[in-house]
């Protein structure tokens, strides 16, 4: 299957990585060449936007995400406003697309004039990284299973619900990852 930004990328529960124990990863970037650049979307930290944005309004309902073990200290965002300049388009419709990034200045002046719906927008807190060939590898290992182009999940599900409810959502053999317990040996 092959990896194209957009993509989620679902840990199986046997993974064995605590960084990545049931987490989906939104893929934001892929070059077989250079590596993988993503976002773990499922995993609200007890951090706010004015706890690292000071200047933005406390009314951003959502925690940040923590985008994964690299780097804490950058802000990253994933969002579906359409007119924001250099965003990167990783998925959704014309109506409703999913973008990466984009102009951090314009993005500022809309936070501060509250022009932004909390529902159109998320923070994450550091990202998730692959050198050339290591998710490649990761995958060929059956550590992760691919959803592709399945960005817009982000916005549908809760992020403690999105790990599961992709699952399900994917049937047959998936729905059995789904259930499977945290601890088998409780089982």
């Amino acid at each position: 299957m092959p990896l194209t930004p957009g993509s989620l990328l679902l840990a199986k529960p046997f993974l064995g990585d605590p960084n990545f124990e049931r987490t989906v990863v939104l893929l934001c970037r892929f070059d077989p060449e250079e590596g993988a650049f993503g976002l773990v979307v499922n995993r609200p930290t007890q951090l706010v936007l004015p706890d690292v944005l000071p200047f933005t309004a406390p009314a951003y309902p959502h925690p940040l995400g923590l985008g994964g073990p690299v780097q804490h200290n950058t802000l990253h965002y994933i969002h579906r406003i359409s007119n924001l300049p250099d965003s990167i388009p990783l998925g959704g419709t014309a109506d409703a697309p999913v973008l990466w990034g984009g102009d951090y200045e314009d993005l500022s002046e809309r936070l501060v004039s509250d022009s932004i719906s909390p529902e159109e927008i998320r923070f994450y807190v550091g990202y998730s990284g692959w050198s050339a060939g290591q998710l490649e590898e990761e995958i060929a290992r059956d550590t992760w299973v691919v959803q592709p182009n399945s960005a817009e999940k982000v916005f549908t599900f809760e992020a403690e619900e999105l790990w599961r409810g992709v699952l399900l959502e994917m049937g047959g053999r998936y729905r059995v990852l789904a259930n499977y317990p945290i601890d088998p040996s409780l089982n």
